[in-house]
Formats: structure tokens, C-alpha cells, sequence
């Protein structure tokens, strides 16, 4: 990657730490408001309805409840350009040109705001580049429409650059991530599942390869006075497995199943649930969203108000002496949204919790009679996130490249806004990392 490597030669640049979780969604909308998750109300991909059991929704563009740095330049008046970053579905109207993220649905026509640009960046990028299907078995077919979306993609974002001289620009690649679930035990050695296969360990090579060609093709537009900011949501690691949080709730009388037991990776929703006799239920994902069945707040509910204190404390001590099928503990971090976030807002989980500090997923299907699986419940999957993410920052204003250190994910947002001269809302969590910018911030 020879021209990502001499962008971060000449960048101020270092690890940036990612949100609690560290996903992306919430991440990047924590990245650009500079608000926690709590803050905006945004807890993962999906959210349960209040008072409901099986009923969810995907964030949209209007979920988070703090504007994003993008909004509040477009407010004055600054002409902004923001491309794919989550959530972005609907795109916003801003004053200049936004256009939807990965969670765009299949075959919408509303993904670029004005409407009146779709058929022309249809036409530049030559074919849908939102996403892809990468948890599937195909790994031929994924490595394909992988290349083919970030080559199209990325002629999008050269044609939208050289519409006019934007203010502020944005791009969200969602091709790095997709890499990493469906390829990492190919390309890494020390995956526990690694596989020699020579049709798919060159796949890393050649997306990077592409990738650094594409943006380098952008970075002769842009020229080398254009300060340029390269930041990731969160990091990637090799998945060790899924934690069953769900079985692990039914084998200790927190859940209650009816009748006989599901087929393997049914869907806790989908499953016959004795709601009467259910203390608590969980989610599945890069972490467990357990939720508690609370009398007065859901429709069968049977916990208590006054008794949840004492549950969160008993799933804490319990849930901590799980241990892995080697032996080792698991390692279980579990909390409530109130004690990593300074305001809950939205629709949170009653607890959050971590497996192996994050190296192992949260399976939220039943039916398997185990704890533990090898693989994801939902489709083929290498990659877990992880906490550490990058910075990189090249502005001849910041003198030689360096590294600055580590950094915050929610100080993002308020540096951009700085470096425009922008004072920050008060609203605002973090705060200007002062590295990145051209003169020490005002006191």
C-alpha cells in the first residue's frame, strides 16, 4: 500500500480507542457528534421496541439525538459532502450533497439527497456500491463483489469531489470490514481456524492493493495541501467463537423454553418462550444485550422494578465464572448503559456484556445444547471488532509526520469542528485533540 503508507508517514497519527460497543453503529456516529452512544440513543444495528419481545428496528439517519460535525457546518453555511457514513439511511439534506450507507434497503431509490442527483452518481459509479452479502458461503462470489464495490465506490466519490471545492468531505469504506469477516482465517496464520487455501489467502492482498490505488487516484485530486483525515470506527481481530448467551440463560432458570427444544439457530424471537416463568432474554452480536422482563414495563413481565438492581448483580457474579472449553475463564465484562454512559437516551438494554474482551461473539439463537460454537450463528464469519482503531492526520499546517499517541473516538467530532473555526456545542462530550490542530485550542 504504498500510497497509504506515505500518507501516514506525513500524518500526526496514533490509535484511536473506539466507543462502548465497538461497532459501527454506534461508533461513527460517536466519531462525527462527539456524544457517547447513550447520549445519542444509538446501542447497535438493531433496537427492541419498548414494552415488546420480538419486535426490533434498524437505526436510521434520524436515530442519533445530537447532530453530526457535518449538520452543523451545513447550518453555516459551509458546503459539505458527506458519502456512506452510518447511519445514513434516509440521506440527510445538507447543505450541499449526502448520499446513504450500508444499511440502504435493496433496491431503494431515495439514497442520494438532492434526488436529483441519483442518476448521476448511479451513472459515475456504474452499480450499487452500499454493501455486500458477506456472511455466505461463496467466499468466491464475496471476494468479487468486494473488489467490484470499492472500485465503484470510489469513482463515486472522485466524480462528487470534482463537482466543486468542498468545504468538508466524507467517505465511508465499508469494504475493510467485509474483508475481514469473510477472509481473516485465510490471510492470518494464527487464526484459531486458519485455512491454507490458495483461491482465497490472496484476497486480503489484492482488496488492499485496490484499495490504496483507488484512494491514491483521490489523493491526486485532492492535492497535498488539502488536509486529509484518516480515522476507522473501531479495530479487527480473529473470532474465537460464540458464546451462547441464551442457552447459557436457560441451563441457569433465567429463560424458559416451552415444549420441545428448537432446532439448532432458531431465533430466541421466533422461539416458544414461557414468558410467565422468564426472568431475562438476550441478543446476539459483537456483544450481548440482555433484556429483563420487567412487571409493568413488558406485557408478561414478572421481575419486579425494585428486584432489578439485585438481578443485574446475581447475572454479574454468575456470568463471570463461565469458563471457556479449554478450561480458562471466558472473561466477562458486564454493565449498564447508566454506568459507562453520562445520559441513556433512546431505547437502551437493561446490560450489555462482553465475551473475551470481545473475541468472541454473542450468539442470541437456541437450540444448540451448548454454550459455545466454533463458528457464527448467523452466517460464515472470521473477524470480531475490537477497541483499537486508527487516527492519521496529514496537514502541512502540523509540520512532519509523528505519532501523537493515543486518542478518543468522541474527540473527533469536536476537532473538525474547531479546525473550522466552529465553537463546540455545549452538548458535546469530547473534546479537540489539540495534536491535530494547527494552534492550540482557546482556553
Amino acid at each position: 500500500m504504498p500510497r497509504i503508507s506515505a500518507l501516514l508517514d506525513a500524518s500526526v497519527r496514533g490509535t484511536l480507542l473506539s466507543c462502548d460497543p465497538p461497532i459501527t453503529v454506534p461508533a461513527w456516529a460517536v466519531m462525527f457528534s462527539g456524544v457517547d452512544p447513550g447520549g445519542l440513543g444509538l446501542y447497535g444495528f438493531r433496537h427492541r421496541r419498548p414494552g415488546s419481545y420480538a419486535d426490533y428496528y434498524i437505526p436510521t439517519s434520524g436515530t442519533p439525538q445530537r447532530p453530526m460535525a457535518w449538520d452543523l457546518l451545513s447550518r453555516l453555511g459551509r458546503r459539505v459532502a458527506v458519502v456512506g457514513m452510518p447511519p445514513g439511511y434516509p440521506p440527510p439534506a445538507l447543505n450541499g450533497v449526502s448520499v446513504s450507507d450500508f444499511l440502504t434497503p435493496d433496491h431503494a431509490t431515495d439514497w442520494v439527497n438532492p434526488p436529483a442527483l441519483v442518476g448521476e452518481v448511479a451513472a459515475a459509479a456504474g452499480g450499487p456500491f452500499f454493501d455486500i452479502p458477506f456472511r455466505v458461503d461463496d467466499r468466491g462470489e464475496v471476494a468479487r463483489s468486494l473488489l467490484e464495490m470499492t472500485e465503484r465506490r470510489w469513482r463515486a466519490v472522485r466524480h462528487l469531489w470534482q463537482k466543486e471545492p468542498w468545504d468538508f468531505f466524507a467517505v465511508h469504506d465499508i469494504g475493510p470490514d467485509r474483508l475481514h469477516h469473510a477472509f481473516w482465517k485465510y490471510f492470518d496464520a494464527s487464526h484459531p481456524r486458519h485455512v491454507a487455501d490458495p483461491r482465497y489467502g490472496p484476497v486480503g492482498e489484492r482488496f488492499y492493493a485496490l484499495l490504496d490505488r483507488e484512494i491514491g487516484a483521490f489523493l491526486d485530486l485532492a492535492g497535498p495541501q488539502v488536509p486529509v483525515l484518516v480515522v476507522s470506527d473501531h479495530g479487527s481481530q480473529a473470532m474465537d467463537g460464540c458464546f451462547c448467551i441464551n442457552e447459557w440463560l436457560i441451563q441457569h432458570g433465567y429463560l424458559t423454553l416451552r415444549g420441545a427444544p428448537p432446532k439448532p439457530g432458531t431465533p430466541v424471537e421466533s422461539a416458544e418462550v414461557d414468558w410467565e416463568r422468564t426472568l431475562v432474554w438476550g441478543a446476539g452480536g459483537y456483544y450481548a444485550r440482555l433484556f429483563f422482563n420487567v412487571r409493568g414495563r413488558e406485557p408478561r413481565g414478572v421481575v419486579e422494578p425494585t428486584e432489578v438492581p439485585a438481578l443485574v448483580e446475581r447475572l454479574r457474579s454468575e456470568l463471570t465464572e463461565v469458563r471457556r472449553p479449554d478450561g480458562a475463564p471466558l472473561g466477562v465484562r458486564l454493565f449498564t448503559p447508566a454506568e459507562v454512559y453520562r445520559e441513556v437516551v433512546g431505547d437502551p438494554p437493561d446490560l450489555m456484556a462482553y465475551f473475551g474482551d470481545v473475541t468472541w461473539r454473542s450468539a442470541g439463537t437456541v437450540g444448540h445444547g451448548r454454550l459455545f460454537l466454533e463458528e457464527n450463528d448467523t452466517g460464515p464469519d472470521d473477524a470480531v471488532h475490537s477497541f483499537e482503531g486508527i487516527y492519521a492526520l496529514r496537514d502541512p499546517a502540523l509540520g512532519p509526520g509523528r505519532d501523537a499517541g493515543p486518542q478518543r473516538i468522541v474527540d473527533i467530532g469536536p476537532t473538525v469542528l474547531r479546525r473550522f473555526g466552529v465553537v463546540v456545542p455545549y452538548h458535546v462530550q469530547g473534546h479537540p485533540i489539540a495534536e491535530l490542530l494547527p494552534e492550540p485550542p482557546a482556553a
